[in-house]
């Protein structure tokens, strides 16, 4: 069903799914060393939550939209209205995810609660490490230990309540300072009943990989050849959003993807509605760009973008890079 989807939705030129992202909160109270905050500063744009009223409007006005990712830039912890948005999903039959990931330093226990009770479908948490002192090299200002505590109390949840939700993913970015300890968080992961998913680091000049054939092993991947080729086409997968779940900012601002533009929207769907501005002259310019049907232009925010840029210098467009990945890529649906 996966592929189905997928390729359906490419044919389908323009056509979504039943499935969007929007951001619950762009504000993190981590300072990782790589992350777009700390690389521009603290005050490079404004911190916002996703408030309630707005989403409850929008999903009353969009009732076809049956799955939403809440994770992008921020931490979703921090949204204050974050509880009413879970039990208003629920009530709505729409089904949340967080696979884009929190860090789950801080969450009020009625979050984590409402999390199982009103059966957020997965949330996948990044800890990069097996210890504290691994763990604070990458996550700086996190606490590990309040990580697995957190995670210890939504297990209890999930024991009173009954339920299998939220499926819980510890994600595990591999840096070179912390390899040697993947196969003791894999092992930690199993105990507090996680799955477990390793990531390719973003930015291959942090910390780079060392044992890059412990690497490979852990990964699954048959040969370095393999491995090393994936490692170049990962991060084109998320212009496909565009198409099939595109990234809403926590104020209405459409995005498009989640991966590289933040701050130069399309439109706001909270003011304008969503059709009209996924009808708009730029939002259709911009996927028959990365289509390779039209040529760059400055007003569009993906000329800025790093795999657009590096799809450009391959001279290969999304669709090329889409469907090579999926033909490569493992055990990394979550």
């Amino acid at each position: 069903m996966f592929l189905a989807d997928y390729i359906t939705n490419f044919f389908k030129y323009g056509v979504l799914g039943n499935s969007l992202r929007i951001d619950a909160s762009n504000a993190c109270q981590l300072r990782c060393p790589t992350c777009h905050q700390v690389k521009e500063g603290e005050h490079s744009f404004r911190r916002m939550h996703l408030k309630f009223d707005d989403f409850r409007k929008f999903v009353d006005q969009h009732p076809t939209f049956k799955n939403i990712e809440l994770a992008d830039n921020g931490e979703i912890f921090l949204n204050p209205d974050l509880e009413k948005i879970f039990q208003y999903a629920f009530t709505k039959k729409i089904d949340l995810t967080a696979r884009d990931g929190v860090n789950l330093n801080d969450a009020s226990e009625m979050a984590l609660e409402y999390m199982v009770k009103f059966k957020v479908r997965l949330v996948l948490v990044s800890i990069d490490g097996a210890s504290p002192e691994t763990y604070r090299i990458f996550r700086q200002k996190g606490d590990f230990q309040r990580v697995i505590e957190n995670i210890e109390i939504i297990n209890r949840y999930k024991r009173h309540y009954g339920s299998k939700f939220p499926v819980l993913v510890w994600q595990f970015i591999v840096f070179g300072h912390n390899e040697h300890e993947i196969p003791l968080a894999r092992s930690m992961a199993k105990k507090l009943n996680m799955r477990f998913f390793l990531k390719f680091n973003a930015d291959p000049s942090y910390s780079p990989v060392k044992n890059k054939e412990l690497v490979r092993k852990e990964m699954g991947y048959s040969s370095m050849t393999e491995y090393e080729d994936i490692t170049k086409t990962v991060y084109a997968f998320s212009c496909h959003q565009l198409w099939r779940a595109p990234q809403i900012g926590p104020q209405g601002d459409l995005l498009g993807c989640c991966y590289n533009n933040r701050e130069n929207a399309f439109g706001n769907v909270f003011e304008l509605g969503l059709e009209k501005v996924l009808k708009s002259e730029r939002f259709i310019y911009a996927k028959k760009m990365l289509l390779g049907q039209k040529n760059a232009r400055e007003d569009i925010p993906c000329i800025n973008c790093s795999v657009y840029k590096n799809m450009r210098a391959r001279r290969i467009n999304i669709m090329f890079a889409f469907f090579s990945l999926l033909r490569r890529l493992k055990n990394t649906h979550l």
